[in-house]
């Protein structure tokens, strides 16, 4: 019996990636200690997975920025746009890859970055690989190896980790009409060969390759793909030990397919698929091993022992020991690194001892792989770890903390009146126009703006007790108001608070929500150095009090023009929490969407008229299935309309969506029925609108007109042509202008030139359509 870790964080336990790759990108570190301070996470991780008694530890599972874009990186997919950054002199390999990831604006070059979107059904957000119709292939960066051969010097033999040739190809993106990118698949296998080939002279004994994508729908051209690439390694690579894995879902339809490659082992999902395993184990080659993901790499709940243990008994004698390896359910860069991080210091975390004993963090769930292993081989010297498991078990069913019979009640007596606002839009968009009297083509801001170290360390002083409430409140009114200040000035036309006094757009509800706790040190990467830190709903969810009226009433009494409420959704709460797994996610999410609604009535009564109410994880949380899709749509837009529909109909209600494919959704996000949407659309050049325009989407619309995510300054004119581009899909009555996302992670002399240049932007639009109207 094998034990085996799919991928560990790579942000560090004191997030030491993020402060590394933000110190080198404003300039402040060399390369040298950027790429030292990734040498020594590597070597903590792996040193780390050595000692707790893993087996089959991964390589390559390290990235300073995303996983796929190294692979990109690694098979020279690299777009046309970034050459000059190659032969710019003085520029390393990790500069040509920051700049794909983030975009490239210096030494008389202006490129823009390349598209983003999540990873699957998670907040992670992978660079899309770009490809064309003539697309070469070809080994550029030596990372996997490079990586492989650190871990080898320092005595650690480990498990390369390769993104499989099929779900690359599929992750990406065709850039050019005419050609299927899988139709690539044989150019591509070239890379993958040549790599494999220099592995093997390093004498590696087993390779991972990740095909989450035998997860999904496929086409019968999509499992010929796989056929051939495993064939021809199998081929060409006879004693190789390959590990092919698979997550996020069962297999269904593909498990013959799956168990019918030619590879050593196959590691299937039996945390968000337990029910696969027998359909799985009917068709297993007798010579397959079997990786069973036991132990939950999304969640952070301590492993119920007893229960794994019954499942794997019952596949031990299926299997046999020489046949079965203990694994996680997938990678592990989706939970926090450490709960040891988690001190009781009851000032700076109120997660209590109670709640912290049902939790495990990355190294605890490598511990727990462990420990099952040994259970399962009847070894005694782990039998105190088993009873102390049953011991937490038993408390988290019984403690009182869990259920709350008002929220219940409540939840069980929402009617149909309580899902719908009073009135249509088409009624309600007249009622808006006449109470706000905004002009066509109205500019606004998805809600946050830069928060500064200066923002930050109030924050953190504050918890600490080193300024007061009333100090606090006083530096954070004053960054508002100077906020609204420079709102006004620039022309803006809906103004918002700029979210001062918020740590993150999850985690700043989950503090005033009760049924949550969050943690100190809990961070999670979701794209480059951008870390969350996700709350924990361990009970019922209800409002105790108001969360945000306080500061978005402050804000409007200091403008006379509108000032949004800005709030997140139910559902993306619900996504970007680690969220109870004891009860359907539909109820807590219906829990919250009430919690939310309160706050939207009180808003309202506080003069709020525009409210926004951020879904940017509606389509991240689709299952992987579009057969299984419906229901979760169907809970998932109840949700929103409840926390939506309490106001009077000259009241209009936004809502935001980050990086999705909308085409297949479109009636969903219709029937949420917000009165304006703003998306991202920069990166994708306006596709994104055309589901919109299709679909004669009836509703009002915002597409993103620059890239948050890069640190570029866009110009009037490239503004101009992207707004043309909407404007020639979508009428102009229907359009608003605004940045792609919030601006929080922005520095503020870029934020201001952009939104200065937004607003020239849209004036421009707005005078073509006045002449056009004169003529």
């Amino acid at each position: 019996m094998l034990t085996n870790n799919l991928g560990y964080p790579r942000i560090g336990g004191n997030s030491e990636l993020k402060k590394a790759c933000e110190q080198y990108w404003s300039g402040k570190t060399t390369i040298a200690q950027l790429a030292q301070t990734g040498r020594d996470i590597r070597k903590h991780n792996w040193e780390l997975q050595k000692e707790a008694g893993i087996d089959l530890i991964p390589s390559n599972d390290f990235s300073f920025y995303d996983q796929v874009l190294d692979w990109s990186l690694t098979v020279g997919a690299i777009p046309k746009r970034y050459h000059e950054v190659i032969m710019n002199k003085g520029n390393a390999e990790l500069d040509l890859y920051f700049a794909m990831a983030r975009g490239y604006q210096k030494d008389g070059l202006d490129i823009t970055a390349m598209e983003m979107t999540k990873w699957f059904d998670t907040n992670y957000h992978y660079i899309v690989p770009e490809f064309t119709k003539d697309q070469q292939f070809k080994l550029f960066s030596t990372k996997v190896l490079d990586e492989y051969n650190e871990s080898k010097r320092l005595g650690i033999k480990t498990k390369p980790v390769l993104i499989g040739p099929v779900t690359y190809l599929l992750l990406g993106k065709e850039k050019e009409e005419g050609f299927d990118r899988i139709d690539l698949i044989k150019n591509l296998l070239s890379v993958y060969i040549e790599v494999l080939k220099k592995l093997e002279e390093q004498h590696v004994e087993w390779v991972q390759f990740d095909e989450p994508f035998l997860c999904l729908d496929l086409t019968e051209k999509d499992r010929e793909a796989f056929r051939y690439v495993y064939g021809e390694i199998k081929r060409q690579f006879p004693k190789l030990k390959t590990l092919l894995t698979t997550y996020f879902d069962a297999l269904k339809d593909n498990t013959f397919l799956a168990a019918s490659l030619p590879v050593t082992a196959l590691h299937i999902d039996l945390v968000r698929a337990p029910e696969q395993l027998q359909v799985v184990l009917d068709v297993l080659p007798a010579s397959m091993l079997l990786s069973a993901g036991v132990v939950d790499g999304r969640n952070i709940w301590k492993n119920d022992f007893q229960a794994t243990l019954k499942s794997l008994k019952s596949l031990l004698a299926n299997v046999g020991n020489n046949r079965l390896i203990i694994s996680p359910s997938c990678s592990l860069i989706h939970s926090p690194c450490d709960l040891d991080n988690e001190h009781s210091d009851t000032i700076l975390t109120p997660l209590t001892a109670e709640v912290k004993q049902w939790l495990a963090f990355a190294k605890q769930k490598v511990n727990e792989v462990v420990v099952l292993s040994q259970l399962i081989s009847n070894e005694n010297d782990v039998l105190p770890e088993l009873q102390e498991n049953i011991s937490c078990a038993e408390n988290r069913r019984s403690s009182t903390l869990i259920h709350n019979n008002e929220v219940k009640k409540r939840v069980s007596g929402i009617t149909v009146k309580d899902e719908n606002r009073l009135n249509p839009f088409a009624l309600r968009k007249d009622a808006q126009h006449k109470a706000l009297g905004l002009p066509l083509f109205p500019t606004t801001t998805i809600g946050s703006f830069p928060q500064t170290q200066e923002v930050r360390s109030w924050r953190a002083r504050f918890k600490k007790g080193d300024l007061t409430l009333a100090e606090y409140d006083a530096l954070i009114e004053k960054e508002t108001e100077e906020t609204i200040r420079f709102q006004e000035e620039s022309g803006i036309d809906v103004l918002v608070h700029g979210e001062f006094e918020r740590n993150d757009m999850v985690e700043y509800f989950g503090e005033q929500l009760a049924g949550f706790t969050f943690t100190k040190n809990g961070w999670v990467q979701s794209y480059g150095s951008r870390c969350v830190k996700p709350p924990v709903i361990y009970g019922d969810v209800y409002r105790p009090a108001p969360m945000t009226v306080r500061w978005s009433a402050f804000a409007q009494s200091l403008s006379d023009k509108w000032v949004k409420g800005m709030l997140t959704g139910p559902v993306t709460i619900l996504q970007w929490s680690f969220v109870r797994n004891d009860q359907p996610r539909s109820e807590t999410c219906t829990q919250i969407a009430l919690a939310i609604r309160d706050e939207v009535v009180d808003l309202e009564k506080a003069g709020i008229k525009i409210i926004q109410i951020d879904e940017p994880a509606i389509r991240e949380g689709l299952p992987l299935r579009k057969a299984d899709w419906q229901q979760y749509l169907e809970w998932a837009v109840r949700a929103f309309r409840i926390s939506a529909s309490g106001v009077k109909d000259d009241t209009q209600i936004h809502t935001h969506m980050c990086y999705s494919e909308f085409n297949d959704i479109i009636q969903n996000i219709a029937d949420m029925d917000a009165d304006v949407i703003t998306i991202e659309c920069s990166r994708s050049q306006m596709e994104l609108l055309d589901a919109f325009a299709d679909f004669k989407y009836p509703n009002e619309i915002g597409p993103g007109v620059y890239d948050i995510h890069s640190p570029r300054v866009p110009s009037k004119n490239e503004m101009v042509n992207l707004l043309e581009k909407a404007r020639s899909v979508i009428p102009a009555a229907q359009l608003w202008v605004n940045p792609d996302c919030g601006l929080k992670t922005r520095h503020w002399d870029e934020t201001k030139k952009a939104l200065i240049e937004m607003v020239a932007a849209a004036k421009v639009l707005r005078e073509s359509v006045e002449e056009a109207v004169t003529l």
